[in-house]
């Protein structure tokens, strides 16, 4: 679901860098007092959450793979803006330091699943959960199916934007030169494994977050950017610090350790295929079966190859050039991506605090 440079059109992308932009603005006008309260670290630590779980893999029909996101689990601890914020940073980590989506489709990737993953999140779990009492077991159910419906939602755009690219941006020859292939084959391939494999470890991962801080720390549940204290001027971080997210940071710690499971699924994920793979006999039996049968362009799509170029991530793939042993590897880049996520957020709260002046509250 991270769309690669090369798979959108520049307009494509330049449309979702725009319609994102209003988000992230009035996200960032509604957390930024709470980042120059003592929430910074629970927002670092529930990006970085997101960051991780993102690494775990999952085998999905059709020989691809897929993975959770977290964004269920983001909006019920942080409420929609922050997670919004949250989720984007890890986003922007992966694409510039792992080449984990593009560049050029941050926007897009951000739009799918962090701005619309956090609002149907927000609206699901609202609607589920109602005013049942925070340690509810209906609360658990909500946010579990919070996260399923956000990830599927994310999904269904991710399909839509690369299922159009074939129908409005073609060569001479009629052959696309982006995503190369149509609705009809985007949307049931990325479909079929996000309503069951990816969708369900989205769900166990969110409702399984919120049965725990409901027996270890119930009043995290409470603690939302858009909570009526924070509007009424009042910050509701005022006890929460490092001390009280320290569990949070150790189970993360624990959590990395872990993460080397996630290469263990073979394939790729759908519509994430290198430039060179179209060339690869191997990779394009791999891309029909997952495709519907239907066999991508005998050469790479002119575009693809060349937008694909435009950044080389430093540690593409998760595996740092200088370690030998990828188990190991992948266990840095979770280490150093939430290292940077923690440093990022660290950095905007002590500008935030600096400026001392408070961003206009935007309207509901």
């Amino acid at each position: 679901m991270h769309i690669p440079d090369g798979y959108l059109s520049p307009s494509t992308c330049a449309v979702l860098y725009g319609t994102a932009i209003p988000f992230w603005y009035v996200a960032f006008a509604r957390v930024k007092r709470l980042l120059r309260t003592r929430l910074v670290p629970l927002l670092a630590v529930v990006s970085a959450f997101c960051f991780v779980i993102m690494m775990f893999n999952v085998p999905l029909p059709g020989g691809t793979t897929g993975h959770a996101v977290g964004v269920g689990a983001a909006t019920v601890v942080l409420g929609p803006w922050a997670s919004m914020l949250s989720v984007s940073i890890a986003l922007l980590i992966q694409a510039v330091f792992f080449g984990d989506g593009g560049i050029t489709t941050l926007g897009a990737n951000c739009f799918n699943m962090a701005i619309v993953g956090s609002l149907a999140a927000h609206f699901v779990y609202r609607v589920v959960a109602g005013r049942t009492a925070i340690t509810s077991s209906r609360r658990v159910l909500a946010a579990a199916l919070a996260g399923y419906a956000a990830i599927n939602m994310a999904a269904l755009l991710a399909a839509c934007e690369l299922g159009i690219q074939p129908l409005f941006f073609k060569d001479a020859s009629g052959a696309p030169l982006y995503a190369p292939y149509a609705l009809h084959i985007a949307i049931p391939a990325m479909m079929l494994g996000h309503l069951t494999f990816a969708g369900l470890a989205e769900l166990f991962v969110s409702g399984g977050v919120v049965a725990y801080l409901q027996r270890t720390n119930p009043a995290l549940l409470g603690q939302k950017a858009s909570a009526k204290s924070e509007e009424e001027g009042r910050a509701p971080a005022a006890t929460l610090g490092w001390g009280t997210t320290r569990p949070l940071w150790i189970r993360l710690a624990l959590l990395m350790l872990l993460t080397p499971l996630g290469i263990l699924a073979a394939g790729t994920a759908w519509g994430e295929w290198g430039a060179q793979d179209f060339s690869d006999p191997q990779m394009r039996q791999q891309i029909t079966a997952a495709s519907g049968n239907i066999a991508p362009p005998s050469q790479r799509p002119q575009g693809l190859g060349r937008l694909s170029a435009l950044w080389s991530a430093p540690f593409p793939q998760y595996a740092p050039p200088f370690v030998r042993h990828p188990a190991f590897g992948y266990v840095m880049s979770a280490v150093f991506g939430s290292g940077l996520i923690l440093g990022l957020f660290l950095l905007i709260g002590r500008m935030a605090g600096r400026s001392g002046i408070d961003v206009p509250k935007a309207s509901p």
